[in-house]
């Protein structure tokens, strides 16, 4: 993909925010999204929340993780190297989208209802 020529997109500097380990907290929260708010205030397009260091996730990351959301305000924020743990957690809670992958409980496209024959028409 190049980056210069009329039609073409540049390419977009992803920058990295790693998650500490094995759990983190609510008080890592104030730290974490002062560093993202400052990431996207130095000129960050793009951030890639690092979670491998997460491997005993709970309540605590979640939190974590919602506020960096709240943080990014639209802004792409995306967590990446994700455990089963964490991203099940995710999923629970109604953040899986920053896993940056669809939603596996949305129906595929093109896909109809049965009808009965007593359902009113509609």
């Amino acid at each position: 993909m190049s980056s210069g020529g009329s039609g073409s997109h540049p390419l977009v500097e992803i920058t990295r925010l790693v998650l500490p380990g094995p759990a983190p907290t609510v008080r890592d929260a104030a730290a974490l999204c002062a560093r993202l708010a400052r990431l996207y205030a130095d000129g960050a397009r793009a951030v890639e929340c690092d979670a491998r260091a997460v491997t005993a996730p709970g309540l605590g990351a979640v939190e974590v993780l919602a506020r960096l959301r709240l943080t990014a305000r639209g802004r792409p924020l995306r967590v990446t190297g994700a455990a089963p743990a964490l991203r099940a957690l995710l999923d629970l809670v109604g953040l899986v989208e920053l896993l940056g992958e669809a939603e596996q409980r949305e129906p595929a496209g093109r896909v109809e209802e049965g009808v009965e024959a007593d359902d009113p028409a509609v």
